[in-house]
């Protein structure tokens, strides 16, 4: 068997190569070029030169052959224009969603079956299981619930689930450190990333600014009534649910409720009127490749590991779906992904476009 094996240069993915070959696969290791001209910074980005430098050791310390992909251009295109423009349209972008989509599960497994191997294997710590009753792969949380990564993979098709391997899915972040430590890995105790890879400095208005050479002048903050509070110095400084940052002379604690960007206007709210319990989300994505008829009694999540809520999910057509919570989340947020589960089985998910309230006061 022969595996290409996603390398970001980080301990996960370089045990995953370790354990693979472990376990017999010839392997071919692939690292993504995303940035033009390579980029360096802080040390929690990813897809840096230096994760690339990594990548390659280890793989030669492994014995096998290492690959570089550029995809720097459609890297643009698909994930750092998206993000820009979804800022700029009010909203608040996962760009992760987007890069697993495209390149680690678009361009690398086009690479793979190009190079001839059998699967594609990357360090998410996620689990795929065939249901032999159904004749279907299904998507399935990782044993460490404080990694797992299913949130940004709910977009996998049957397709691609069955030439995916996760071999960390059966593992802890722990025990994955002490399999490096055990083995001498360079990247055994290299910090894990969590910035926003293209951001390498000052905050994401800043870098907006530059991408677009264009900076949005002061404008007001306004409470739920509409009368004006403050002024902000530019709206796509602010995300749903946010308190840091605001300017007001309305007393009290202030959150960031509605943004719109048409008015340049940033609508500041307390934190009881942040909840909601309806949302619409498009382009949804079911793992099954079925589309339901019925009503969904599941569980859904709205933000990366954020706590699973009951939910009922209905199907309203054109790749769109109505859920709702049983009880009130805060801050749902347009641009996030929103995911569903039953239980640790992954069914699907989709990007949010319009949150509701139908709670009474």
């Amino acid at each position: 068997m022969k595996a290409l094996v996603a390398m970001s240069g980080g301990v996960d993915s370089s045990v995953t190569a370790l354990l693979l070959k472990e376990q017999g696969y010839d392997l071919v290791g692939a690292t993504m070029q995303v940035h033009k001209n390579g980029i360096d910074g802080k040390e929690n980005l990813c897809c840096t030169t230096k994760d690339i430098d990594d990548a390659k050791t280890i793989a030669k310390e492994l014995g096998f052959e290492h690959k570089v992909y550029d995809f720097a251009d459609e890297f643009e295109e698909c994930v750092i224009k998206k993000f820009v423009d979804a800022y700029k349209n009010g909203t608040t972008p996962n760009p992760c969603v987007d890069c697993n989509k495209n390149f680690k599960f678009g361009g690398l497994l086009k690479a793979a079956d190009e190079l001839g191997c059998d699967v594609l294997a990357t360090g998410h710590y996620a689990r795929v299981k065939y249901n032999e009753e159904t004749n279907q792969y299904e998507l399935w949380t990782g044993k460490d619930p404080t990694k797992d990564q299913t949130y940004v993979l709910y977009h996998l098709s049957q397709e691609q689930l069955a030439k995916v391997k996760f071999p960390l899915g059966e593992y802890t972040k722990d025990e994955i450190r002490e399999i490096a430590r055990g083995n001498d890995m360079i990247v055994a105790d290299k910090k894990d990333s969590f910035d926003l890879c293209f951001v390498t400095e000052g905050t994401v208005s800043d870098y907006i600014e530059d991408y677009t050479g264009e900076k949005v002048g002061p404008g007001n903050l306004v409470d739920i009534n509409g009368k004006v509070v403050g002024e902000h110095q530019g709206y796509y400084r602010y995300t749903i649910g946010q308190r840091k940052g605001i300017m007001t002379s309305r007393l009290g604690k202030n959150y960031v409720k509605e943004i719109h960007p048409e008015e340049n206007e940033v609508v500041v709210a307390r934190n009881k009127d942040l909840f909601s319990d309806k949302l619409i989300a498009d382009e949804f994505s079911w793992i099954s490749g079925e589309t339901p008829v019925e009503p969904l009694k599941v569980q859904g999540r709205t933000r990366y590991h954020k706590a699973l809520a009951d939910c009922t999910v209905n199907v309203i057509g054109d790749g769109k779906v109505e859920i709702t919570f049983d009880e009130p989340q805060r801050a749902v947020t347009k641009g996030q992904a929103v995911v569903i589960y039953e239980g640790d089985k992954v069914l699907g998910g989709g990007t949010i476009t319009d949150v509701f309230s139908t709670i009474e006061e």
